[in-house]
Formats: C-alpha cells, structure tokens, sequence
C-alpha cells in the first residue's frame, strides 16, 4: 500500500512500544479471566442451558479468538509497527481482529435484549429458556460480523496488491485511492450497523431494564445491575465509541485518520472489559467465579447452593 501514514508515527514519538504494552497488558489480563469464563458458560450449558448463556459463551470465544491472534499484533508492535511476519498472516490477523470488535458490540446488544425480557417477563422468561434460538441468535452474529470484516481481504488483494515474494513493510495502515474509494463506505455501514444500531437497541434495554428494577428490587440486585449496565457501556462508549467515530470522520474527509489506530488500541481493551459484564450478568455466574478461583488457589469456600438464571 502506497498512500497514507504509518500509525506508529501518530500522536507519540515511538509510540510502538505504548501498542506493545497495551497488548501485552490485555493477552495477561484478558486470558486467564476469559478462560475461566468459559470453564464456567460450558458447565452452565451442560447443567441448565439458557439463551443468556448461549450468547455469553459466543462472546468469550470471540474474546479468546482476539487474544490468541493478539501475539501477531506484539510482534509487529516490537518491531517499530512493520510487519515481519509472512504477509499472509496480515489480512488473517486483521479479519480476525475487526470480526471480534464487532462481535462484541452485537452480543452486548443480545445480551441486553436477554435481560430485559428476564425482568420484563420473568414467570415467561424462566419456562422457555430457548438456547437453540440463542444459538442461531449467535450464529447470525457471526455471520453478519465476519461478512463486513472480510472487506479487509477484498482491500488486501484489490488490484493485485499483495506483494509476489510474500512480504510487505507494514500491515493494514497505508492505503491507495482505489482501496480508500471500498473501504471508507464499508467502514461508515460497520460503524451504523454493527455499533450504532446495537448501541441503541443496548441503551433502550438498560433504561427500561433500570426502571423497572428501581420499583422494587432489592438493593442488591440494583447494584449487580448497575454494574452490568456500566461495563456494557464501557465498552461501548469507551472501547468502541472513538474507533467508530473514526469511520464517519474518515468517510466525510475521504481519508483514514491518522489517529485510527491510536483509538484502535482501546477496542482491544473490551477483552478485559467483557469479563466485567460475565461478571454482573447474574448471581449464578459471581458464584461460580468465586468457587472457581477458590479452586484454583487451593482455598475451600462455603458450599453455594445451584443458583438460578435470575438476573
């Protein structure tokens, strides 16, 4: 790619080193606690499967499928924002990358729709637990993700761009007119579609879901709601809110930002994010965090009783 500048030179001198710690600081963070949200949506599905549980699993193997690429993104990190690798792990790491964010926003959107009808509906709610829906729920989020994020490939091959000897300088950072001309429009519908919209239908399920809890649920239930309704928040506004702005202003000036992949970098911190909202999703899911950790360091706790999919 001909045009364009590198994102290792916007903002900060050197500021390879700042992408290399905030990856390295979310493969350390983000992992082990997406690991054992696994180890515990896969015991969940196995006992009682629900739909919550279903799209919860999703989003941590979304997660998981961002940190075990994240490597490739140290790599080029450490070495100054080039890319050493063969070229071919480029738009693999990239398609990979952007599918994740994306997935993320659109199962915090499920998830929020999930919550609501629990306290909306509750007596509906816990008699049709409806984990296949959940799943072809899941599976459209995929699809839907994976089908816009492989615009990186079509940018990548666009008029026989993709270097003969198998390397190129960088990676997905320097674009040409005619890439700008397929990428930009793309950019503009993923940051409607895939963030804009989830974000509205998301803040609608909390408002309600907020207002109907301040009626009379218990302080404590409040609290794991609110917790719930911060973290997803978090990473919409915070993770995801500058990234996608990034698209709009760069479709109207006709450009990628320079500072793209400076707000790039806070995406990848929703890994670490996500773990917040398994957390506050329900009762059952902090109990069996604790039992789990209490394990894991070898300390023995007060046996739980099986809890429930309340909220």
């Amino acid at each position: 790619m001909t045009m364009g500048t590198s994102p290792g030179r916007s903002f900060f001198p050197g500021n390879h080193w700042l992408y290399f710690t905030v990856y390295l600081f979310t493969f350390i963070v983000g992992l082990p606690l997406n690991l054992m949200a696994l180890v515990i949506f896969v015991g969940k599905l196995r006992h009682r499967p629900v739909a919550v549980d279903v799209l919860l699993l999703n989003l941590t193997l979304s997660d998981l499928l961002l940190l075990l690429f994240l490597p490739f993104r140290m790599v080029e990190a450490a070495s100054g924002m080039h890319w050493p690798l063969p070229y071919i792990f480029c738009p693999l790491s990239g398609f990979l990358f952007f599918t994740t964010i994306y997935l993320t926003s659109l199962f915090l959107a499920a998830v929020s729709i999930e919550r609501f009808l629990s306290v909306a509906y509750p007596v509906w709610y816990k008699t049709r637990p409806r984990p296949g829906q959940a799943g072809l729920v899941s599976g459209a989020c995929w699809l839907l993700a994976t089908a816009h994020c492989s615009v990186v490939y079509v940018t990548e091959y666009l008029g026989n761009s993709f270097p003969s000897d198998g390397n190129k300088e960088t990676c997905y950072q320097e674009f040409r007119e005619d890439q700008l001309a397929v990428l930009l429009p793309v950019r503009l519908e993923m940051a409607v579609v895939l963030f804009g919209v989830p974000l509205l239908i998301t803040s609608y399920c909390y408002s309600r879901l907020v207002w109907i809890l301040r009626r009379g649920a218990s302080h404590r239930r409040q609290r794991r709601v609110e917790g719930l309704v911060a973290a997803t928040l978090l990473n919409f506004l915070v993770c995801f809110g500058p990234y996608n702005v990034s698209h709009v202003v760069g479709y109207v000036r006709g450009e990628s930002p320079t500072w793209r992949s400076c707000v790039l970098l806070l995406s990848t911190l929703n890994s670490c994010v996500d773990p917040l909202v398994y957390y506050f999703s329900s009762s059952g899911f902090q109990g069996d965090f604790h039992k789990l950790l209490r394990k894991l360091i070898g300390v023995q706790g007060p046996r739980r009783q099986e809890g429930s999919v309340e909220l």
